[in-house]
C-alpha cells in the first residue's frame, strides 16, 4: 500500500521492540534496556528524517511518549518521536512527508464500517487523521471508550469479567448490530483479540482495508 502512494518501504535488518509489555508490567529497567536498542536500529533512519511508520497504536504511543520519559538524555530518542507516525498520520501529511499529489486515497465508497480506535489513539496520537481517509466514501460510526483487552490487562488472572463488561460498554453491542459485510476497523492488536474472542468477528488493520481497495 505505500508503495502504491510512492514511497520506498525500508524494513529494518534487526527487531527494535518498543518494550511497551515492560512498561505496562512496571519492568521500567527492562524497558529501557529494548528502547536503547530499538534507538540503535531506528536512531540512523529518524535523524536522516526517514518517517517512522507505527502500525501498531499501543507500539507507536511507546515511540512518541514513553521513549522520551524513559530515555529523557538521548538526543535519539527526540528524533525517532519526531518522526514516528501513524499510517494515516502520514498518508495525509503535507508534502514532502505526505504523499501530496502523488496519491489519492482509494474509494471507499462500498464500505460501512464499525470503528474501534485504540486507546492509544485517545491518550496520545489522536483519530483525526484516520477519520480523514476514512470519509473518503466510507459509511463509519466510530465508538468510544477501551475494547476491554487493554493489553495484558484482560489476560490477567482475575481481570476477565472486567475485561468483558467493559467491552459490552460498546464494542460488543456494536459488533451484534452490523450488518452482514460490515467491517471491523481496528488497528489494535488487543482489540482485534477482544472482537474475535468474544464476538466472533474478525477486524481488519487500516492498511489492510485501503489496500484491498487500491486499483487494479
Amino acid at each position: 500500500m505505500l508503495r502504491a502512494a510512492g514511497y520506498e518501504v525500508l524494513v529494518p535488518d534487526h527487531d527494535a521492540c518498543c518494550g511497551l509489555t515492560w512498561i505496562s508490567t512496571g519492568q521500567l529497567d527492562g524497558a529501557r534496556k529494548r528502547l536503547t536498542h530499538l534507538l540503535e536500529v531506528l536512531g540512523p533512519y529518524a535523524v536522516n528524517g526517514v518517517p517512522i511508520v507505527g502500525l501498531e497504536p499501543s507500539c507507536t504511543a511507546v515511540l512518541r511518549s514513553d521513549l522520551l520519559d524513559l530515555l529523557p538524555d538521548d538526543p535519539r530518542a527526540v528524533a525517532v518521536a519526531r518522526a514516528t507516525r501513524t499510517l494515516a498520520e502520514l498518508l495525509t501529511a503535507p508534502a514532502p512527508v505526505g504523499p501530496g499529489e502523488r496519491w489519492t486515497p482509494p474509494d471507499l465508497s462500498d464500505v460501512t464500517a464499525v470503528v474501534q480506535p485504540h486507546c492509544h489513539h485517545h491518550a496520545v496520537m489522536t483519530f483525526t487523521a484516520d477519520q480523514e481517509l476514512l470519509r473518503a466514501g466510507a459509511s463509519f460510526s466510530t465508538l468510544a471508550g477501551c475494547c476491554g483487552l487493554a493489553g495484558n490487562f484482560g489476560m490477567e488472572a482475575g481481570h476477565y469479567d472486567v475485561s468483558v463488561q467493559v467491552a459490552e460498554r460498546a464494542l460488543l453491542p456494536a459488533l451484534r448490530e452490523a450488518a452482514p459485510g460490515d467491517v471491523l476497523l481496528a488497528d489494535g492488536y488487543s482489540c482485534r483479540t477482544q472482537a474475535d474472542q468474544l464476538g466472533g468477528v474478525q477486524g481488519v488493520h487500516l492498511a489492510e482495508l485501503l489496500a484491498s481497495h487500491l486499483p487494479g
